[in-house]
């Protein structure tokens, strides 16, 4: 079991990259997500940005590397893993990894609904009616 699991919820900063080595393969890629965060002495709302990366592994990382694109939202459901070493200068370094055990796809971002666009329009005719399928 492991002892840190969080939800998250935000928008793909680009589009994710899939890294293939040797039998494994793994997909990296970054959520960002806006909070509010008062208002500044003109009464101009702020935002709090705040970016992750994560890595997903196998199918899932597979599947989000070929259906993601930038700006697409995404619910991830991740654990968190230590990653400590060793730097060169003998100093002990601490961070940490996001790994991606399950995702839904949110609303899409403005690449993916344009290719949404793109493809209801290849399915229309010259009337704008839907083409009759041939056979």
């Amino acid at each position: 079991m492991n002892s840190f699991t969080l939800i998250a919820i935000g928008n793909l900063a680009r589009n994710p990259e899939l890294v293939a080595k040797g039998d494994t393969s793994y997909t990296r890629f970054m959520l960002v997500g806006n909070d509010y965060a008062g208002k500044d002495e003109e009464g101009t709302a702020r935002e709090w940005v705040t970016s992750l990366w994560f890595v997903a592994f196998g199918p899932i990382g597979e599947t989000l590397a070929r259906n993601g694109r930038k700006g697409d939202q995404l619910i991830v459901e991740a654990q968190v893993r230590a990653n400590n070493w060793t730097d060169k200068q003998g100093e002990k370094q601490y961070d940490h990894s996001f790994v991606v055990m399950g995702f839904r796809f949110g609303a899409p971002g403005k690449i993916k609904r344009e290719e949404f666009d793109a493809a209801a329009d290849e399915r229309l005719d010259d009337d704008g009616e839907l083409a009759q399928a041939e056979g």
